[in-house]
């Protein structure tokens, strides 16, 4: 049984570059139920934690400054099959990959700076929700 909820952030350049609005438009077009979202900025050691199953990749550091560089938006979206759905909406990880029309091709700009992030396992979306949002910011 797949889940009815994945977890999404607009990572800091596409905040930066003013994509939000769009993004999350593309979002609700694509059918996906914004339940929970919030406006938060990482300190390093938040992402590192957030991060942590990553610790002592070679990407690891780098990730980790490059998502506290700014404010991000969490989300936690509802959507039939929402963790393989979504990742598919989004677009492969380096939008150079990704199809047409997909939110990685049209506001990523690179492999790290891809636009959003989104979970990549049911476990991972319940993690990562909770990580962002209480119990009452779920509902």
């Amino acid at each position: 049984m797949t889940g009815k909820i994945t977890f999404t952030m607009i990572k800091p350049s596409a905040f930066q570059a003013g994509y939000t609005g769009n993004i999350l438009a593309k979002i609700e077009e694509g059918g996906y139920k914004i339940k929970a979202m919030k406006k938060i900025s990482l300190t390093k050691e938040q992402a590192g934690h957030f991060y942590e199953m990553h610790i002592g990749k070679p990407f690891y550091e780098d990730l980790t400054t490059f998502m506290s560089s700014g404010p991000i938006i969490a989300a936690i979206l509802e959507h039939d099959n929402a963790v393989e759905s979504f990742r598919k909406f989004i677009g492969a990880t380096d939008p150079a990959k990704a199809e047409e029309g997909t939110i990685r091709k049209l506001y990523g700009k690179n492999l790290s700076e891809n636009a959003v992030h989104g979970s990549d396992s049911d476990e991972s979306a319940e993690r990562e929700s909770g990580f962002f949002f209480s119990l009452i910011e779920r509902t």
